[in-house]
């Protein structure tokens, strides 16, 4: 378990990701392919820091 007192530049970094990820999946007209795919890449990320 990481110390939650300290914020380091790649869980930034995750973070901004994971929005950036999040903003996409919410475009309209986004072919249900590209969905599936960010929607993999956002599982993956959120298991990486332990959002899940």
């Amino acid at each position: 378990m990481r110390d939650q007192n300290k914020y380091t530049c790649n869980e930034y970094r995750q973070e901004m990701i994971l929005l950036s990820l999040r903003l996409r999946l919410n475009k309209e007209n986004l072919p249900e392919s590209e969905k599936e795919m960010i929607q993999k890449q956002i599982r993956q990320l959120e298991s990486t820091m332990e959002m899940i």
